[in-house]
């Protein structure tokens, strides 16, 4: 099965973390945060991955050319020329899912105990467009899905600045995990070009496309995307 892992961010977030490196080399407990996504994507049985570099990212050839990852065939979509966000980058790497089978979509600073294939044949069973891994949890911004998790809108809630896709007389919000479900037929469907959010691309072909919640309920996720939420994982 075939994933990508986006991993072309300046990790500025991560401040002095990312002054010389990647954010995917960051290493959390010993191991940079990319072999541990590749790990959890290999034993979920993804063999097949691309993974987009921008920031450093010679470091992260480098990287990937040093340690090989037995079993996995991975792939580097290279934007070193220009950072295309995630819609961008995902559109860029549309040539590797060649195959007709949905893809799994994971963002490199995120650490979770999902049930990547749980994901995978909920995607399957649906038959949706995407399928996006969601959260009840504090955040500051979310999805919001109706009472059949379709998708119908997003919300800042710091200003509450909404987004509405399809109206529903009853919305709930889910966080977003960064782990997402996508059928390649979506990129006949984008008319996005160069650097755009994938975010942004759901909330355009909601309305007539099934973009779906996935629920994790209680599993552990967390976006380490800054240093106190590094620092909370780290081992004594």
């Amino acid at each position: 099965m075939k994933a990508m892992i986006l991993a072309a961010g300046l990790g500025t977030r991560l401040g002095a973390l990312t002054a010389n490196r990647p954010k995917a080399l960051v290493e959390l407990n010993g191991k940079p945060l990319l072999a541990g996504v590749i790990e959890r994507l290999k034993a979920a049985g993804f063999n097949d991955i691309i993974i987009n570099v921008h920031h450093f990212a010679d470091q992260i050839i480098d990287y990937l050319s040093a340690n090989k990852h037995t079993g996995v065939q991975i792939t580097i979509s290279d934007e070193r020329d220009r950072l295309l966000d995630t819609g961008g980058g995902i559109s860029k790497a549309a040539w590797f899912f060649n195959d007709g089978k949905p893809f799994l979509v994971h963002n490199v600073d995120i650490i979770s105990n999902l049930d990547l294939q749980a994901l995978y044949r909920h995607h399957i069973n649906t038959q949706a467009l995407a399928t996006l891994a969601c959260k009840q949890r504090t955040s500051s911004r979310y999805f919001l899905f109706d009472e059949q998790q379709h998708l119908c809108g997003w919300e800042n809630a710091t200003t509450g600045e909404q987004k509405i896709a399809r109206p529903a007389a009853t919305m709930h919000r889910m966080a977003f995990s960064g782990i997402h479900v996508i059928h390649p037929s979506i990129f006949q469907k984008i008319t996005q070009t160069g650097a755009f959010s994938i975010v942004d691309t759901y909330l355009q072909l909601a309305p007539n496309n099934p973009v779906n919640c996935f629920d994790v309920g209680t599993a552990d996720i967390t976006d380490v995307g800054k240093p106190e939420q590094l620092h909370q994982l780290i081992k004594p």
